[in-house]
């Protein structure tokens, strides 16, 4: 018989494996993400605190876990900002192509698109139906 019978599985009714449950699920879908570093230690700290009365009969245990993961790696882009003349706004869009104004070709539809993704031929559209001269004088 074992002088100290204690089995963290079993106590607070489970609850103890249950956060250690969470924790490692936490683990393996950091594990599993591909936006972090494969190789990179993952760990989980089981922290079990024991506080004694005065008698040293009766101890309060608690559990704390720290568990720390392989961080996110970053991704950078660019972003061309500037002020709508017509409008006022401020726009952001990202930079699809190399540089600012330079237009490329879209290799899963194979449009030819703007520097900042958008259809150049919806754009034509768009500036013929603004740059529409009105004849005042055609009483038709």
């Amino acid at each position: 018989m074992k002088n100290i019978d204690l089995n963290l599985s079993l106590m607070m009714d489970g609850a103890i494996q249950e956060k250690l449950d969470g924790e490692l699920q936490k683990v393996f879908d950091n594990i599993h993400d591909l936006n972090t570093e494969a190789k990179k230690k993952r760990e989980i700290m089981i922290k079990l605190v024991f506080v004694p009365d005065e008698n040293r009969e009766v101890v309060s245990m608690s559990s704390d876990f720290t568990t720390k993961l392989a961080p996110v790696e970053s991704v950078a882009t660019t972003v061309l900002t500037g002020k709508d003349i017509h409008t006022g706004n401020i726009e952001a869009k990202e930079l699809m192509s190399g540089r600012p104004g330079q237009g490329y070709i879209d290799v899963n539809t194979g449009q030819v698109k703007t520097d900042t993704g958008e259809p150049v031929d919806v754009i034509e559209k768009e500036m013929e139906k603004k740059n529409r001269i009105i004849d005042l004088q055609n009483r038709a």
